[in-house]
C-alpha cells in the first residue's frame, strides 16, 4: 500500500487538491510535460504518540496556538509573538501525527530572489500547505505552526509542537547563499544531534526532495557538502527548530535555493511547489510507515556560528486571533 501512496504523491495532481496551491510570485511557466491521469489516493493508517502535552486550538481566523492550560471558560494560550492570553473560543486539537513550520513569515520574509520577486516565507506557506494536503489525504493528521502571513516566534512554534506531541516536525524553507554550481539539487536536510530518528527522517525527506526535482533540468547550485546532515552550535543543534522542540523528532529541510536566479524562476511556478510539497510528504509517510534508513547523509564541514546582532530583529506582531 505504501508503494502506492508514493507514486500518488510524485505525480502531478494524482491525489485530492491542495489547498492554496497559487503562484506566490510571478507568471508560471508551462509545465516541462503534461502529468498522467489522475489516480484515488488510499488511506494509510495513522500513529500517533501518547500526547502528554495540553494540545493546541485553532482560533476562529485559523491561528493555531499552544495551549497552557484549560480554564472554565476556555483556554490560556500562547499567541504567536509569545504573550500569554486566555480565549473562549477555539477547536481543540488534543494531537496530531505531524508538525508542519512553514519557516519565517510576517515580518521576516526570510530569503529573497534576486530582483525581488519571490520570497521565501510565502513560498514555504505553499509548499507547506500542499504537503499537508498529502500527508492527509493518505490518512495522517497533521497541523501547521503557520497559517498566514503573520510572524511567529522560534520559541512558540517549538512549544506548538512539544504541546502536541508528534511523531515528527518538519521545518520547511529555501535557501541562499551557495557554495557554487552542482550538476544537480543542493538540497539540504538537518537533522538533530544524536537522534537516530531525526537522521532517519532527514535521509528519507532528502531522497524524495532530490530525486523530484532533479526531472527539472536548471542551472542548479549548493554547498559542497550537501545532502542530509547536522549542523552544530554551542548549544548542540544550531538551528532553534531543531533544539527547541525535543523530545519531538524533528528535521529542518532547505529544498532548495530561492537566491539562484533559474532555481527562484522555477520555484515561482505552481506545479514545481507542489512537488516540492508531495517531495517532502513522501518522505514524511516513509518514515511513518517502514523502517527505510534514508541516505544522502554527508559529514558537514564546519561552520562557525555567526556573531550575535542585538536589536537587528524586527518586531513581532501578534495576528488577530
Amino acid at each position: 500500500m505504501l508503494a502506492v501512496v508514493l507514486a500518488c504523491l510524485a505525480v502531478l495532481g494524482a491525489c485530492s487538491s491542495d489547498s492554496g496551491g497559487g503562484a506566490v510570485a510571478g507568471r508560471s511557466a508551462p509545465p516541462t510535460a503534461p502529468g498522467p491521469p489522475s489516480t484515488p489516493a488510499p488511506t494509510v493508517p495513522a500513529t500517533t504518540l501518547a500526547n502528554t502535552g495540553p494540545g493546541a486550538i485553532v482560533s476562529p481566523r485559523g491561528v493555531v496556538l499552544a495551549v497552557l492550560e484549560r480554564q472554565s471558560a476556555g483556554w490560556r494560550v500562547r499567541t504567536p509573538c509569545g504573550r500569554v492570553v486566555s480565549v473562549t473560543t477555539g477547536t481543540p486539537v488534543p494531537g496530531v501525527s505531524v508538525v508542519l513550520d512553514p519557516g519565517h513569515g510576517g515580518n521576516e520574509p526570510g530569503a529573497i530572489s534576486p530582483g525581488g520577486g519571490l520570497s521565501e516565507a510565502p513560498l514555504n506557506l505553499e509548499v507547506a500547505g500542499h504537503t499537508r494536503a498529502a500527508l492527509e489525504a493518505a490518512g495522517v493528521s497533521v497541523l501547521m505552526t503557520r497559517t498566514g502571513g503573520y510572524d511567529v516566534t522560534l520559541s512558540t512554534r517549538a512549544e506548538i509542537a512539544r504541546s502536541l506531541g508528534p511523531r515528527a516536525l518538519v521545518s520547511i524553507h529555501h535557501n541562499a547563499e551557495p557554495d557554487g554550481a552542482m550538476p544537480g539539487p543542493g538540497s539540504e536536510t538537518y537533522y538533530q544531534v544524536d537522534s537516530a530518528d531525526s537522521k532517519r527522517l532527514a535521509g528519507l525527506i532528502q531522497e524524495e526532495v532530490v530525486r523530484a526535482l532533479s526531472t527539472y533540468r536548471v542551472a542548479w547550485v549548493g554547498d559542497r557538502d550537501a545532502g542530509a546532515k547536522y549542523r552544530r552550535g554551542t548549544k548542540a543543534d544550531y538551528y532553534a527548530m531543531l533544539r527547541q522542540p525535543r523530545p519531538v523528532v524533528s528535521v529542518l529541510a532547505e529544498l532548495a535555493f530561492i537566491s539562484n536566479p533559474p532555481e527562484a524562476q522555477l520555484l515561482a511556478r505552481p506545479e514545481v511547489q507542489q512537488v516540492e510539497g508531495r517531495a517532502v510528504a513522501a518522505g514524511i509517510l516513509r518514515y511513518l510507515t517502514t523502517s527505510e534508513p534514508g541516505s544522502g547523509f554527508v559529514e558537514p564541514y564546519p561552520r562557525p556560528d555567526p556573531p550575535p546582532t542585538p536589536g537587528t530583529a524586527p518586531p513581532c506582531v501578534d495576528p488577530p486571533l
